[in-house]
């Protein structure tokens, strides 16, 4: 039995968080798991919660189309004690989403959280590398830390192991703001390849410096030139996707050969294929055939 398991997610098809609901131009969920099953992955992200329908629905679309969860993402305001108190019962509804598909796959589904940050820090993407006055000062990291091991205990209580994601133009963005929490909480980390160049971050140093504490990987391939324009122009992280950060499998600069041979080499689990982009007006064609490339890139590779 295969101790890795290659999943997509709705984002590669530009269907996220800021666009389910907002943009008329994001796919049909249904549409999406069509192509990532008929791409041959064998699980998928969840998206927001709904997207691909709830309960039994959710459970019987995933089964017709041999699908797991991988996982799903939610993004807590972990240093703000009352805002993230008002946040629980989303945090409960992602739990209730994987509670009817947490068999379907040959892992079960990571809650995927993420920092909820403030406006100053989203507008402020990749700049923590060099400028660690715009991270947490202790008094917010303590209640970061107390924040971020309450919803751990929530998770594990409820069955899931969960995965802390480092997000650009958050608190946990720049390699030293993950040390950080990984110092300070028992939470593993989902590493992301692709928001950890645009944190200043080296994907090989990390899986080789942090993993025995990833539990869960987002992999992606970046630009740096685009993100360095990102950085220069000082532009917030909605650029990120406006200005086509991330890209297929072996057309960006991370040095995904090392990374896959590390990643075959020390983790076991779910391996989710990113490729963040904006809905497409002209339909979903060109990001289902980048998603099949993107898998027979893996492939190619021992995957």
């Amino acid at each position: 039995m295969s101790t890795i398991a290659i999943a997509n997610a709705p984002v590669s098809f530009g269907a996220f968080e800021m666009t389910v609901g907002i943009d008329p131009n994001t796919p049909d969920g249904e549409a999406v798991l069509d192509a990532v099953s008929n791409a041959g992955y064998v699980g998928i992200d969840l998206g927001p919660v709904g997207y691909f329908g709830e309960g039994e629905v959710l459970a019987r679309r995933l089964s017709e189309r041999k699908l797991g969860l991988a996982g799903a993402y939610l993004e807590l305001p972990f240093s703000e004690p009352e805002p993230l108190r008002d946040m629980l019962p989303q945090l409960d509804a992602l739990l209730d989403a994987l509670d009817a598909v947490r068999d379907l796959g040959p892992f079960p589904p990571r809650p995927t959280l993420g920092d909820f940050s403030d406006l100053g820090r989203r507008a402020r993407p990749g700049q923590a590398a060099k400028d660690h006055s715009l991270g947490l000062d202790e008094t917010r990291f303590q209640r970061f830390v107390i924040g971020v091991e309450s919803v751990t205990d929530r998770c594990r209580r409820r069955g899931y192991e969960p995965t802390f994601h480092n997000e650009t133009g958050t608190y946990i963005e720049a390699p030293w703001e993950i040390e950080r929490m990984l110092d300070r909480t028992s939470v593993n980390l989902c590493l992301d390849t692709g928001h950890l160049i645009i944190g200043g971050g080296d994907p090989v140093a990390a899986l080789r410096d942090w993993g025995p504490r990833i539990n869960h990987i987002h992999i992606k391939d970046a630009k740096r030139a685009a993100i360095a324009d990102i950085v220069r122009d000082a532009a917030p992280a909605e650029a990120i996707w406006e200005r086509g950060a991330f890209c297929a499998l072996g057309h960006g600069d991370v040095d995904l050969d090392e990374v896959l041979r590390l990643i075959h080499t020390s983790f076991s689990g779910w391996v989710v294929v990113e490729q963040d982009i904006l809905p497409d007006a002209g339909g979903i064609a060109k990001a289902a055939a980048d998603q099949s490339a993107n898998l027979r890139f893996l492939q190619a590779r021992g995957f």
